[in-house]
């Protein structure tokens, strides 16, 4: 069984592919299996569907349900998975440390770091943070600069 040290290096290999990177979403631990047996090199949570599977709607998921979550669907399937943390629970970039380092803990190979609150764009630095938290353990982080638009990259 691969480590997930293992994971973070192919998930980062995955990116710098010739071909895209195709991630489903699956929203909870049985599409995170399915989708891991149809042939998917790497999964990515969504949060809006798993606030749909409790009932609620995006945005309404508390960081340790997400974190929990993430866990979950990592434990489930052999392949990389990648945690869409909304902001990473955080308006400050120490908060969004916090959040990436309980990622790493809960054994993701990366995570997605949007940097606006659902209203307006952040004036920190999320993408720096999130790189000089994460690079030496797990080096895939997609980061959503922009509303409806993500960048995903390696960290060089």
């Amino acid at each position: 069984m691969a480590t997930q040290a293992d994971k973070a290096e192919l998930f980062l290999a995955l990116h710098q592919g010739a071909a895209p990177l195709v991630m489903p979403n699956p929203w909870d631990v049985g599409s995170a299996k399915a989708l891991a047996a149809m042939g998917f090199e790497a999964l990515a949570t969504t949060s809006g569907g798993f606030a749909a599977t409790l009932g609620r709607i995006d945005g309404s998921v508390a960081r340790d349900e997400a974190v929990a979550h993430a866990a979950a669907v990592v434990a489930a399937v052999g392949v990389p998975v990648s945690a869409d943390f909304e902001n990473c629970f955080a308006h400050e970039p120490s908060g969004v440390a916090d959040t990436i380092e309980l990622g790493i803990a809960a054994g993701l190979a990366g995570c997605s770091v949007e940097d606006w609150d659902g209203e307006a764009i952040y004036g920190r630095k999320t993408t720096s943070m999130a790189w000089m938290t994460w690079p030496t353990r797990s080096p895939g982080c997609s980061v959503t600069k922009r509303p409806g638009r993500t960048y995903s990259s390696p960290p060089v």
